[in-house]
């Protein structure tokens, strides 16, 4: 007898098989129709695509510019921007519109290449939507969050998944239809967890600055672990993965200049090390700065944070841009923060977020208003390869 759940898993499994034979993730003689004039051009400007994701996107007046990046493995991700969505499935070589429409997404979170999550705005509204696709991003449907304006969401398959506010933290179960609060320190202002039980939170702490806490029982009870002086306090960013934890903590901002500092531990919250503390002109002392100062951020001067990437229990890369400077740059460490490295591009841009699906190999995905670009590494980020251009505000 054929039950319901088979039918499921059937029409599931055609899905994911139609989604594979589209983007060319099958076997290799599945990728033979690529010709030779695709494989000379691999990677080279925006694949074609610009009036493709122009077209009927709902921003046609605006410039294409990336938002996210997020890549399952080395070879298939996802990109997006305001109003489109693209991808590929051969590193970078070629590129697929998947989604042209109103939203314009903040952030993209695949658990798998069937289902998705993002935060998405629409055009001239400032509200953040959780929508959800179910066929690789083609189409996406609008979750309701009453009372919840997420900032960040991370998902660890399609049903289980945390999203994270201005000052909580909340967990759902199936997919995003419901959400649990988790209970958090007053005057948090981020939270991260890796399992339900384990958990870090960031603490504003008027008068003094941040405290860092954890917990082991699913947010009942928070115990500080470090305590970081601070005469401002601008909101903080929390990542965490295996036994490594990472806070990015904000200062003050001036002069198209952020001050943040950052954080890391490698033994779930126990320890920290402070990698370095960005002051300064605009923003002043960075939270935990001496008068000597204590090393800066990639893609300096003034640059500001974009996202992080954590690999396993050591390995750590955080994207940054500098709008003063007109540049970006990637910082790394492969020891859980004791040691770190900054790389800047050598491409203009003033933003940038990035994706590193292994130790080595990561992706990046650059705001510029004369050259939004997708850069690959396979080398931690020592160099980058153009794999996507799209036209400037001037062609």
């Amino acid at each position: 007898m054929t039950t319901k759940s088979t039918i499921a898993w059937k029409r599931i499994g055609t899905l994911a098989l139609a989604l594979t034979l589209a983007w060319g993730l099958g076997p290799a003689q599945a990728q033979s129709g690529v010709n030779a004039a695709a494989a000379a051009s691999c990677g080279n400007g925006d694949h074609g695509l610009s009036a493709a994701l122009k077209q009927g996107s709902g921003v046609e007046d605006q410039h294409l510019q990336f938002t996210d990046i997020d890549f399952l493995n080395n070879t298939t991700g996802r990109a997006a921007g305001e109003g489109f969505l693209i991808g590929t499935s051969n590193a970078g070589c070629t590129w697929q519109s998947i989604y042209t429409g109103q939203w314009q997404f903040t952030q993209i979170d695949f658990p798998n290449n069937v289902y998705g999550f993002a935060l998405a705005q629409m055009k001239d509204s400032a509200k953040t939507y959780l929508i959800r696709t179910t066929d690789g991003g083609s189409h996406w449907k609008r979750l309701d969050t009453p009372g919840m304006q997420f900032k960040r969401i991370e998902f660890k398959n399609k049903n289980e998944g945390y999203g994270y506010t201005y000052n909580g933290a909340y967990r759902t179960q199936d997919g995003g239809l419901s959400w649990t609060k988790i209970n958090t320190p007053a005057n948090t202002r981020s939270v991260a967890f890796t399992t339900d039980k384990q958990g870090y939170a960031a603490q504003v702490v008027p008068g003094l600055g941040y405290h860092l806490l954890r917990t082991t029982d699913g947010g009942k009870n928070w115990t500080t672990s470090l305590k970081v002086a601070s005469a401002s306090w601008n909101g903080a960013d929390l990542y965490a993965s295996g036994k490594q934890v990472w806070a990015v903590l904000y200062g003050d901002s001036g002069m198209s200049q952020q001050s943040y500092s950052l954080y890391a531990s490698g033994n779930e919250g126990g320890n920290w090390r402070q990698v370095f503390a960005q002051s300064t002109a605009g923003g002043g002392p960075a939270p935990g700065s001496s008068s000597e100062g204590n090393g800066k951020g990639p893609a300096d001067p003034g640059s500001h944070a974009g996202n992080m990437s954590l690999i396993g229990n050591q390995t750590a890369y955080l994207s940054a841009g500098s709008l003063a400077a007109g540049k970006v740059g990637v910082g790394r460490s492969y020891d859980a923060g004791s040691t770190w490295k900054n790389i800047d591009l050598k491409d203009p841009g003033y933003s940038s977020r990035i994706s590193f699906p292994s130790a080595k190999t990561g992706w990046l995905v650059v705001t510029s208003d004369n050259s939004p670009a997708i850069y690959q590494t396979t080398d931690g980020g020592n160099s980058w390869a153009q794999k996507m251009l799209l036209p400037s505000e001037r062609d």
